[in-house]
């Protein structure tokens, strides 16, 4: 049985007299600039600042192409400053581990709340980023993933994971675009802690090469090329049948529409505290 799931979605936030002020780090790369576009055409939303390495100094609406917004490119060396004159509500931000270890602990100081994709984050990272919430009593939403298809898969996967229990071999199968920098993706690693906790604790194989048996671990397979935008199935494998419950991201167009959902959800919800897109789902 093969679930396929691929949705795309346009969300606006609810109205106020006050638009929602977001922020986004990595704003001219393709995933920043279709979270700009996004965030201009969600009522109750604007764009208060913009951080990248490159066009610093242009207006990040003629660098997105919908006209001047009278809004900067500024470099993230300056991302305190910036946040706090623009009095940034929210800072979305899908860049790289590296640089959203940095980035997120001082957008925390400034008193902005967070939006994080970026994926490969640390266990110590995401510590990091949990402490600096919580002092500094704002609020995050931190995802591997924001497709809101993505968060039924989970639950389904979940689901059959507690009715199958360990009868039944699990395999974890991915599949992204040749520029994706870490492997396996979040999203699956997400997937296999899911199934994991649901079976009573299980080992992670990445891979196989060798000799080696096959016990009761979930083994997690990542596969990179073309431009292939997110696949990812879950196999439950038992004696002459199997399972399969997949999603397929079509188009990036479902990460950013859940991506502003959350950010303005996430402004309404108590601070000091790390939600998921579960809670934002809920």
């Amino acid at each position: 049985m093969a679930v396929t799931l691929a949705v795309t979605i346009t969300m606006n936030s609810e109205c106020s007299s006050e638009p929602v002020r977001v922020g986004l780090v990595g704003a001219c790369g393709r995933m920043g600039q279709m979270l700009v576009k996004r965030v201009l055409a969600t009522e109750g939303m604007t764009v208060s600042s913009a951080f990248d390495l490159v066009n610093v100094g242009k207006d990040i609406g003629e660098v997105v192409g919908v006209g001047a917004l009278g809004v900067p490119v500024s470099d993230s060396k300056d991302l305190a400053q910036v946040l706090k004159d623009s009095k940034t509500d929210v800072l979305l931000d899908f860049t790289i581990a590296k640089a959203t270890a940095v980035n997120a602990p001082i957008a925390a100081e400034a008193g902005v709340n967070l939006i994080i994709g970026t994926t490969g984050l640390s266990d110590e990272v995401k510590q990091s980023i949990t402490d600096a919430v919580v002092k500094n009593n704002v609020a995050a939403v931190i995802s591997t993933n924001y497709s809101i298809g993505v968060g039924v898969f989970n639950k389904l996967i979940r689901q059959a994971a507690l009715l199958l229990g360990n009868d039944y071999d699990v395999e974890i199968i991915e599949a992204h675009h040749n520029q994706k920098q870490d492997a396996p993706s979040g999203t699956a690693m997400t997937a296999a802690e899911i199934i994991s906790e649901a079976m009573g604790g299980k080992e992670f194989v990445y891979g196989r090469e060798g000799h080696c048996p096959r016990g009761k671990e979930i083994g997690i397979h990542a596969i990179r090329g073309g431009d292939i935008v997110g696949d990812h199935t879950v196999m439950f494998i038992g004696n002459s049948e199997r399972i399969e419950i997949r999603h397929q991201a079509h188009s990036r167009e479902i990460f950013v529409g859940g991506a502003v959902m959350a950010a303005g959800w996430v402004v309404r919800q108590a601070k000091g505290r790390v939600y998921s897109m579960a809670d934002v789902l809920e």
